[in-house]
């Protein structure tokens, strides 16, 4: 049976989206580049699992932005927006001179987890739930695991950064899975329930 958990005041359910929520996808392979006198910033992730695009860019237009699918030269699924104005404070924060850099005190909490859950997440064999990192970028990663633990998901780093074995965060054990599974919320439309946090135990009275 499912275990019963109390709303968290950090869930995805707790406030608005907005701007700020994509650097879930930061947190993962995304990449975030500001263009001419940087005035202007464009947003692009390749998806480790093609078939959920469709989710990922509902998900986007819920903050405002407009993300569509294109197809890299090595024939990966990505989604990108245009160049736009109010992609640049995103741009800012998560960059420090052409390097991706987490924010100091990044703060994981339900909208943020949520997208990058949406667009990397999947379960392991041994009842663990694992976010993709970014392999191009392993100065974020260390950073990555002190954001997750602040949020009570503490992780440990697993793969090597293959396409078959991409390094990520692995969260295991009831309670970091039932946190989780609070501040993420339900699977969203599109994405099957066994791809998704979930925690089994005994049904709280």
């Amino acid at each position: 049976m499912w275990i019963v958990s109390q709303l968290s005041l950090f869930s995805a359910d707790a406030r608005p989206t907005g701007v700020a929520d994509l650097a879930g996808l930061l947190c993962g392979p995304g990449q975030i580049t500001r263009f001419g006198a940087g005035d202007t910033a464009r947003l692009s992730i390749v998806l480790l699992d093609p078939s959920r695009a469709a989710a990922v860019a509902t998900a986007c237009e819920g903050t405002g932005i407009t993300i569509k699918p294109v197809h890299t030269e090595s024939g990966a699924t990505a989604l990108r927006t245009a160049f736009r104005c109010d992609l640049v404070d995103l741009a800012k924060i998560w960059t420090r001179g052409a390097s991706k850099a987490v924010p100091p005190g990044l703060q994981l909490d339900g909208p943020v987890l949520r997208l990058w859950t949406l667009a990397t997440g999947r379960p392991d064999d041994r009842g663990g739930y694992l976010l993709a990192l970014d392999s191009h970028a392993p100065q974020t990663h260390e950073a990555l695991i002190a954001a997750a633990t602040r949020a009570g998901i503490s992780p440990a780093r697993v793969g090597c950064g293959t396409p078959a074995h991409p390094t990520a965060l692995r969260i295991s054990g009831t309670r970091r899975v039932q946190r989780l599974v609070e501040l993420v919320g339900p699977a969203p439309p599109g994405i099957a329930a066994d791809q998704w946090p979930r925690c089994w135990g005994r049904r709280r009275s």
